[in-house]
């Protein structure tokens, strides 16, 4: 669905969850701007049977100017409602009636939706992500409202445990173009915590539980605002001996959860998708993540799921240090690069040698200095991965043709220095295999964390029916191939 799709409708109301949260008030507020600017009849509300009260959604309220009412009853019928940050039939939002209904949200999708009238995509980290990105898709710049744009900021903000969460390069592309108001920002993130939710804070971190074998805490939390929840795992992550820590709450509509991790040897997105995994989402970066799972996918208390699958992730993966180890490979099998084009840039082209960089994927950003020799390969499916000039050459060969393929994210370059960005795919070259190149290969039998000769402080996860891969020519040259991406790119010899 686009937003054009619903410009057919005269008499619209937008509404978001009961007890609505700053990226349910940051979505609406969204839409309403674009229906506004295209003529529409249109009204922002929610409903429920509380009003707002928590002080850093009563100031963004005021302090942006959103136009939301508080609407218990419903004198009419709208011809189009359009739920946002929630689905129509969940729980959290009090039904209404209509004669249409579109859905827009950022939550696994539990009910059924009408399939004309709904986007929702569950990968992105805030509702505002969302709107943002249709508005984007429409021509709309949100920064011609300045206060617009810092509630969508807050939105993001305030939904991915300030910015802890953040995982999608889109949610990180918001970001980036946003022009907010900082002043607005401070006012209402230093009126996060109530003195209420300080004594949960206190409470829970007081019934602790420490698993000494994996260095890890547990602490479950009376239901709060999310954030509280990083400022707990925060705060225990300071103490000695202490790697890892989850922190949670089970309310009425969901479990939330934060992950934080200060080991290399724990990625806090891996293990907060790991505890979300078919039951809920989670995400986030290396060192700080967090998810939500929904109630009604569990058949037993939610306190009992997260710890099983918190001890069963550490029993799960086999790690493996590349630069120490030399695999076995009398008994792997011997594979080169199939016939097939590729792409190539190199960094140099791009900015000076020299310059720090990010490279933003949709496996994530990676920052870098900018050298002579480096280049970055580009997959059959759009995976971005560093390759030196040497291995480079000596594996492939460049064609005339021009690289021109499209995928679900574009990979873009960002000069750290001034904010430039350029896109990666206009720098690419086509280059193909030689089949000179012979890799040893064998499926994976356990999930592995690998930490390549390249890269020491961060890890590569490999999954069960992935591949497990050496060079011929570099006994530690070790990597992962993903099932799918093997089977397109490799054939035996």
């Amino acid at each position: 669905m686009r937003l054009r799709d619903l410009l057919k409708y005269k008499k619209i109301i937008i509404q978001c969850h009961d007890n609505p949260d700053a990226d349910a008030l940051a979505s609406g507020y969204a839409l309403k701007w674009f229906f506004e600017k295209n003529n529409r009849d249109v009204k922002f509300i929610y409903r429920g049977r509380y009003q707002i009260q928590k002080l850093n959604l009563i100031t963004m309220v005021e302090k942006l100017d959103i136009p939301v009412v508080y609407a218990p009853f419903i004198s009419e019928d709208p011809e189009l409602l359009i739920t946002v940050d929630c689905q129509y039939g969940e729980k959290n939002i009090t039904k209404t009636g209509c004669d249409h209904v579109a859905v827009i949200d950022h939550h696994r999708q539990i009910v059924d939706t009408p399939s004309q009238l709904t986007n929702i995509n569950s990968e992105l980290g805030s509702c505002s992500t969302v709107i943002w990105q249709m508005l984007k898709e429409e021509g709309y710049d949100p920064n011609e409202n300045k206060l617009l744009a810092t509630a969508l900021y807050y939105g993001l903000y305030t939904d991915t445990n300030r910015f802890a969460e953040l995982s999608h390069p889109i949610d990180r592309d918001m970001l980036d173009s946003l022009s907010y108001d900082r002043s607005i920002i401070t006012e209402m993130s230093n009126s996060n915590i109530s003195l209420d939710e300080l004594k949960i804070t206190g409470k829970a971190i007081l019934n602790y539980e420490y698993y000494a074998s994996n260095k890890y805490l547990v602490i479950e939390a009376e239901p709060c605002d999310p954030s509280i929840l990083g400022v707990i795992s925060d705060f225990a992550l300071e103490t000695v001996g202490v790697d890892v820590c989850l922190s949670y709450f089970v309310g009425n509509y969901e479990v939330k959860f934060s992950v934080r991790s200060c080991t290399k040897e724990v990625h806090a997105n891996e293990l907060a998708a790991f505890l979300a995994d078919g039951i809920g989402g989670g995400g986030g970066h290396i060192l700080k993540a967090g998810g939500t799972i929904k109630p009604e996918l569990l058949n037993r208390p939610a306190s009992e799921v997260l710890r099983e699958r918190l001890s069963l992730y550490y029993d799960t993966y086999l790690v493996i240090y590349a630069k120490d180890t030399m695999l076995d490979t009398s008994s792997m099998k011997r594979y080169s690069k199939a016939p097939q084009t590729l792409g190539a840039v190199k960094l140099s082209e791009v900015f000076p040698i020299g310059t720090h960089i990010n490279i933003r994927t949709l496996e994530g950003d990676v920052d870098t200095i900018i050298d002579k020799g480096t280049w970055l390969m580009i997959g059959v499916d759009g995976e971005i991965y560093p390759i030196s000039e040497q291995k480079l050459m000596k594996s492939y060969e460049f064609t005339s043709f021009r690289y021109n393929r499209e995928f679900e994210y574009e990979p873009r370059i960002r000069n750290s220095g001034t904010g430039e960005i350029k896109h990666v795919l206009q720098y690419a070259k086509t280059i193909r295999p030689t089949g000179s190149s012979i890799i040893f290969v064998k499926p994976l039998q356990q999930p592995v964390k690998l930490f390549t000769q390249w890269t020491e402080d961060r890890y590569y996860s490999g999954r069960v029916g992935d591949y497990i891969a050496v060079r011929a020519d570099d006994e530690h040259d070790i990597y992962i191939i993903n099932k799918e991406i093997f089977e397109k790119t490799y054939r035996s010899v």
